[in-house]
């Protein structure tokens, strides 16, 4: 069984920071590209930022240069550091990613973690 676990989200102020992390564990082989969603009340779920086992990057226009996505192969993490928040970063962010498990790729979501920026 494979799960995403995700930490690091809070209540913070605009302008505030924060850091996402998320580790994948159980029976893996492989993790093909990982990302962060999120989903704000009433909206749909939308990518923010993604990046593929050998590190290209690929970012919402609405985050660029304040996000930044980065993974540890070796420990089967990524992480999602926010600067510059704003209100309307506030959602429920998920992790997201690709893994290859008994020979067979499959889409693994975390649980979501609530990140809260008020202005």
């Amino acid at each position: 069984q494979v799960q995403l676990v995700e930490s690091g989200g809070g209540l913070v102020q605009a302008g505030g920071s924060l850091r996402l992390s998320c580790v994948a564990s159980g029976r893996i082989l492989r993790i093909n590209t990982m990302a962060w969603y999120r989903q704000a009340p009433g909206k749909q779920r939308e990518l923010v930022a993604s990046i593929t086992s050998d590190g290209r990057t690929n970012y919402a226009d609405s985050v660029k240069d304040r996000f930044t996505i980065a993974r540890d192969n070796a420990k089967n993490t990524v992480s999602l550091q926010m600067n510059s928040l704003k209100a309307g970063d506030t959602a429920l962010y998920y992790c997201n990613a690709l893994i290859v498990a008994s020979l067979s790729q499959y889409n693994y979501w975390g649980q979501g973690t609530q990140v809260t920026v008020s202005s």
